[in-house]
Parts: C-alpha cells; structure tokens; sequence
C-alpha cells in the first residue's frame, strides 16, 4: 500500500510538473514572438508567469528552451492520430475524420496552444535556439512513425526500411506543417486549406513510396 501511495504522490508530482512547465512556454512563447528572443530574459519570463526566476532555472535550462513544450505541444496531435490510425482506414480518411473530431473538440486553450506552436516554428527560421525546439518534436513524431510502421507493415521497428520509411515521412509531415502553418500565419483564410489532410497523406504516401496510407484489408 504504502509503494501505491508512494506512486501516486509521484504521479501528481509529475502532472503538476508538466503543467507547470506548460504555463512557462505558453508564456515564453508569447514574449518570444512579441519582442524577440534576444530582447526577452529569465526574468520577464518568470514575471509573466508570476513565479521566481530561479524557479524558472529549475524547470528549464535556458530562456530558449521554454519554447520546447508549446513546440511540442503543436505535433500532439500528429502523434496522437499515428496511435490511432485504424487498419481498415486509408490514411486520406482517418485524417479527414481526426481532423474534423479536433475541430468539434478543441477547446480555446489547445486552439491558442496551436497557434503558439506555429509562431515558434516560425520564429525558428531566424533563431536558431528555437528551431532546436522543434526538431527535438520532429525526432519524437519519427519515433512514433516507426512504431506505426512497423506495426502497420508487420516488420521488427528497428528493420532498416521501417526506420527509412519513418525518417521519409516524418520529414515530409515536418515541411508540410512548416507550409501550412506559415501560410495561416500570414492571414491565409483556412478554408483555403482545406486539402491540408490531402497534402499530408499524400506527403507521406509519396515519401514511402506507397508502402504506407491504404486501409489493410486482410
């Protein structure tokens, strides 16, 4: 009982820890995008959020890397439709249908998180320390392609053409959000992209030749 309660106490931990963190990137982020990088420090950070700046050290290693969890936070939702995707769904459906449950779903906070996410992705192109940010995402949306793959083409994840097929797609979904995102940005009406989910299946049909985005029928 008493390893029960041990473990509990430390999930909680953790949950708060997490959400924590969050609140500092959401925050980081918006400084980031508002007056640059350079021009924000540790301490406006900690202000905006109404914490300790030392407290802030403590959560990340450096002003830059607050922008790691809202960064993460905008391939969520490709991670959490790779888990999802069913075998007897081509890839063109399942994201039509995921991306229309999103829409239905997503309340203001996941919505805002999102625009936060592509702000920094933009910002990448011009801050190094940022565009880090997401690439760490990019690395964990291959990890999650592999495991897809592998199960989807019934081969061991660390076969080689599993891993290739995964850094293929992986890279493709990551410039096709840099292209979506930036256009949104830029005040392109979003019913304009409405073939997004297209775009992206077929990216990712296109970089694996074909092996991934028909349903498995037997």
């Amino acid at each position: 009982m008493a390893g029960v309660a041990s473990t509990k106490r430390s999930g909680m931990s953790e949950h708060r820890r997490h959400r924590l963190r969050l609140e500092i990137s959401r925050e980081a982020a918006r400084l980031f995008w508002a007056q640059g990088v350079d021009a924000t420090s540790g301490d406006q950070i900690a202000e905006a959020v109404g914490l300790s700046t030392r407290t802030i050290w403590r959560h990340f290693r450096s002003k830059e890397s607050c922008a790691e969890p809202i960064v993460m936070r905008g391939v969520e939702w490709e991670m959490a439709m790779l888990r999802s995707w069913p075998r007897d769904l081509s890839l063109e459906d399942h994201l039509s249908a995921e991306q229309m449950r999103f829409g239905r779903e997503a309340g203001e906070i996941d919505q805002a998180d999102q625009v936060l996410a592509m702000k920094m992705i933009l910002l990448g192109d011009r801050e190094p320390a940022i565009r880090t940010a997401w690439l760490m995402a990019c690395d964990q949306m291959e990890r999650e392609m592999t495991g897809v793959i592998a199960v989807r083409l019934e081969l061991p994840a660390d076969e080689l053409q599993v891993r290739l097929y995964a850094a293929a797609a992986s890279a493709a979904l990551r410039v096709i959000s840099e292209d979506i995102g930036a256009a949104l940005l830029e005040g392109a009406d979003p019913r304009g992209l409405a073939d997004a989910t297209e775009r992206l299946a077929g990216a990712i049909r296109n970089a694996t030749g074909g092996a991934l985005g028909d349903p498995i029928t037997a």
